[in-house]
């Protein structure tokens, strides 16, 4: 049954209308609508209907800490989203990192690695491993954002690697929701490419 939510004309209305489904957003004033299928769901569809309701429970479980409810309702403010909505999307999410910067870091103590992130609200963490050819841990830390969920992040070397020496610079950080994103990249050590 179709529902009508009035103020002034029509506010918004809810529920099915033939072949078209409605939903009244009372918070964002905004009403949603789309058509129902006669078809059946495919499997992928029904995959990706159990991860939105995986998203939308772990979503819910994280909202009852008022800490990060308060995190999200800012973000959902700013928005002008819901709350619960804004959370939803950060578990759905999948964070990852762009080609790193390297053409700063020549192996030397101080030099920068430029590591830019891509996620829908940001990540928490983000650390960074540089290890030899042959596997031997060279340094590893933590990487510095530079501004509040820019996702501009800065590595500072803390160890010299020999220039020209191949070396593997791994790259892992996690967003708010707990999903981590991965970069490993296998540069010689100040060769431009």
């Amino acid at each position: 049954m179709t529902k009508v939510r009035f103020e002034g004309p029509i506010a918004g209305f809810s529920g099915p209308m033939g072949k078209m489904v409605f939903a009244d957003q009372k918070k964002t004033g905004k009403t949603l609508a789309y058509m129902k299928s006669d078809q059946e769901p495919t499997e992928a569809r029904l995959e990706q209907k159990a991860r939105f309701l995986e998203a939308a429970a772990r979503a819910d479980k994280a909202l009852e800490d008022p800490a990060t409810r308060a995190f999200y309702a800012k973000i959902a403010k700013q928005r002008k989203k819901i709350t619960r909505n804004v959370a939803i999307g950060e578990y759905l999410c999948i964070p990852s990192f762009k080609p790193l910067g390297l053409s700063s870091y020549k192996g030397a103590i101080g030099d920068p690695i430029v590591i830019r992130a891509k996620d829908s609200i940001g990540l928490v963490d983000v650390n960074v491993d540089i290890r030899s050819q042959d596997g031997a841990l060279i340094e590893q830390g933590k990487a510095v954002e530079d501004g509040f969920r820019s996702g501009l992040w800065a590595y500072t070397a803390t160890a010299s690697a020999a220039l020209g020496s191949d070396v593997f610079i791994e790259v892992v950080g996690f967003n708010h929701a707990g999903t981590m994103a991965k970069r490993t990249e296998n540069p010689a050590v100040g060769v431009e490419e």
